[in-house]
């Protein structure tokens, strides 16, 4: 059964592979820091995000997107690391994109399994002037992990979020993530343009068909000739004699006031 938690809540995790989803419905960054037991991440190296994507037990996207899913193996994570933090940022320098999370839906989150089951979700309301956020905790207890709703806002964004955390390199990395947004929103494609329903489709007149003169043929209908017939010379009869089938020479005109030859030109008699 899925844990629906509010802020503060927490709740065990029995995996250890598990994916976190984001659904934010706008475009948003997602990173994590591995911290210890006080909540202080030591250096740089235990920030994973999309200049960064990939640390020990731990993968996250590669550019900002509306919806997310982070790879996580608890068991993969160095002894040291008793947290680790998802945070949601929203681009900087986007242009036509919100400046706060008020002015967006509340992100969802949610732990799975690998196959998809929902362990515990969380939705981030409440938010108003923040720009970065840190949504989830999953942390250590007694070699048991568990998972806590935080929601914590930063109006001042992932350099005040990375420096809340102890890292003194915070406004350098938080550039450092920031440029590497930008650059992966510079390689994406756009996407094709919706297609058109078919009434807004616009629609040209068909060419006028090319008038038919009179019907060789003769027939009152006025449908053309078959294709490959030619039409009757003028001056000639309108229903010519057919071709003789054997391709033989046809006996020549009669003479006028002669009489009419009827044997036929190649016939030999016994």
């Amino acid at each position: 059964m899925t844990a629906e938690l509010a802020r503060g809540q927490n709740h065990p995790l029995s995996q250890a592979r598990l994916e976190i989803r984001i659904s934010a419905g706008t475009p948003v960054v997602a990173a994590a820091t591995l911290s210890d037991e006080n909540g202080k991440v030591h250096g740089v190296e235990r920030v994973a995000h999309p200049g960064a994507p990939t640390l020990p037990g731990l993968e996250v996207s590669r550019q900002a997107a509306a919806d997310h899913r982070l790879a996580v193996d608890l068991d993969a994570m160095p002894d040291t690391v008793h947290r680790v933090n998802v945070l949601l940022a929203l681009p900087v320098g986007t242009a036509g994109g919100p400046g706060r999370f008020g002015a967006v839906a509340a992100p969802f989150t949610a732990v799975t399994g690998l196959d998809g089951t929902e362990i515990a979700t969380f939705t981030l309301t409440g938010l108003e002037t923040e720009t970065a956020v840190v949504a989830l905790e999953l942390y250590r207890r007694q070699e048991a992990w568990k998972v806590r709703a935080v929601g914590q806002g930063y109006a001042g964004g992932l350099a005040d979020l990375l420096t809340d955390q102890g890292l003194p390199e915070a406004p350098r990395l938080a550039k450092t993530i920031n440029d590497a947004v930008a650059r992966g929103a510079a390689r994406s494609v756009a996407a094709p343009p919706p297609r058109q329903a078919d009434g807004d489709r616009t629609r040209h007149p068909a060419a006028p068909a090319p008038a038919l003169g009179p019907d060789p043929s003769g027939s009152p209908y006025g449908t053309p000739a078959p294709q490959g017939a030619t039409a009757p010379l003028p001056g000639s009869p309108a229903h010519p004699a057919p071709a003789d089938a054997s391709g033989l020479a046809q006996p020549s005109a009669p003479t006028t006031g002669g009489p009419i030859d009827y044997h036929h030109p190649r016939r030999r008699n016994a």
